[in-house]
């Protein structure tokens, strides 16, 4: 049963609730994923994936910092994907042996000394690094997480302005279309993809009315009246909540 607790985790982001947790699994399953080492418990009520609260010891090991993805795991954000190894960033000019670089993703950039706090890339920094080095669909879901958890939307544009080269511009449109209603990864990932579509306009969470409500679906282009859901077979538990929901909204 640990292994489908893992793969719930994965597919919430890496970070989750005990409440999320106990949503899409079984209050056994989570504790026996916690004593075998699968899980682990970063707080009261805070999970997460084993690998992940196995990082910062892998950063100190190369004398760098968690950055990117691994950072952004480390404050708490929910990621698209949870990256096999963690992501570290060392100074730009720090060579190191094969065996060392084992088991890590090595980034090399000079860090300020305001840039990096507990073994980890600042929230500042770390959105700098996921929006302008990510693919768009896992920036986005990074960003969104952030705003979700309380990161302002103000605080994410002046940081995205004062990007410089490489990927800024891409960092500064990912950051304007960053919005914390997103409910998950999942939805974030899908919102990238219908932003690429022209013409297609697509918002999160919205409420719909007819002379009752309706539901919230994941997203709503209201202009062309579409709705879209992000579901993925983890989210229903078992195939037949899967099929049920499928035909809903096929209806």
């Amino acid at each position: 049963m640990s292994v489908a607790v893992t793969s719930v985790l994965e597919q919430l982001g890496g970070v989750a609730t005990r409440a999320q947790l106990l949503a899409l699994t079984h209050r056994s399953a989570v504790d026996r994923a916690i004593d075998v080492g699968d899980v682990a418990v970063v707080a009261r009520g805070r999970y997460v994936l084993a690998r992940v609260d196995r990082a910062p010891a892998a950063a100190h090991r190369v004398g760098g910092h968690l950055s990117h993805l691994s950072a952004a795991l480390h404050h708490g954000w929910s990621v698209l994907l949870v990256p096999p190894v963690p992501q570290v960033t060392v100074p730009r000019y720090r060579r190191l042996s094969p065996e060392r670089r084992r088991d890590v993703e090595l980034r090399w950039a000079t860090l300020e000394s305001d840039e990096v706090r507990d073994g980890a890339t600042t929230p500042d920094r770390t959105l700098g690094d996921c929006l302008r080095h990510l693919p768009a669909r896992e920036a986005l879901a990074v960003a969104d997480s952030a705003l979700r958890s309380g990161y302002s939307h103000a605080r994410l544009a002046r940081v995205t302005a004062e990007l410089r080269g490489t990927g800024a511009p891409a960092a500064r449109s990912i950051a304007a279309r960053a919005d914390g209603r997103a409910a998950n990864p999942f939805e974030s990932a899908l919102r990238a993809v219908c932003l690429e579509v022209a013409g297609l306009r697509v918002r999160p969470q919205v409420s719909l009315h007819g002379r009752e409500f309706l539901g919230r679906p994941d997203l709503v282009d209201v202009h062309l009246r579409i709705v879209l859901e992000a579901d993925s077979f983890t989210w229903h538990g078992d195939k037949a909540s899967l099929e049920h929901d499928a035909c809903r909204s096929i209806a």
